[in-house]
């Protein structure tokens, strides 16, 4: 029988293969996973300090890893931030630690949450769903990685209107099936 984490780490994984990958939402997170370069870490902290902490130690294990061995992390918060806009108001303090380690344009953090919700967007506005998560999720991205990525993709630009429109389309049963956690009764 497997543990708490081990469960919640295994829907993460889900996450990442069935709708990042799956669906194309991130059409360069293919490579990394075949490569087995992506490092996901459940995280059982419930204080902010904690995940700055974190941070810190998960930017010193990409500064002293090789890309060839760890190309990304993604840091899942299970007992963090039920509440979007907490998690919301808290993501600057990740962009002010970047630049307090000197490593503002080296990573990038990008966010998710089963909560998110888009500038100017409704709650229940599908679009939404692109940066749904199993929970709140920080994650660290090599920006020489991304600047590569982008340079090989022949419309970068596109990729978020791409996504917004394959969840406008995508039918109600996949959505069921691809975000469990949003649709529990």
């Amino acid at each position: 029988m497997l543990r708490q984490s081990e469960r919640q780490e295994v829907l993460v994984w889900q996450w990442i293969d069935e709708v990042v990958i799956g669906l194309n939402l991130c059409p360069f997170a293919a490579y990394p996973r075949r490569k087995n370069q992506i490092r996901v870490h459940i995280s059982e902290v419930t204080e902010e300090s904690d995940v700055l902490a974190l941070l810190v130690d998960e930017l010193i294990r990409l500064d002293e890893t090789s890309v060839e061995l760890l190309e990304t992390t993604v840091l899942a918060f299970p007992n963090m931030w039920p509440d979007f806009l907490d998690y919301n108001d808290f993501l600057w303090q990740t962009e002010r630690l970047l630049t307090e380690c000197d490593r503002d344009g080296v990573y990038q953090i990008a966010s998710f949450h089963p909560g998110y919700q888009f500038s100017g967007t409704e709650v229940e506005d599908v679009s939404n769903l692109t940066n749904r998560s199993p929970y709140p999720i920080l994650h660290l991205i090599r920006e020489e990685s991304v600047e590569i990525a982008l340079e090989k993709h022949p419309n970068p630009d596109a990729i978020p209107f791409t996504n917004i429109l394959r969840m406008r389309s995508m039918p109600l049963e996949q959505r069921k099936r691809l975000f469990p956690w949003l649709f529990k009764s």
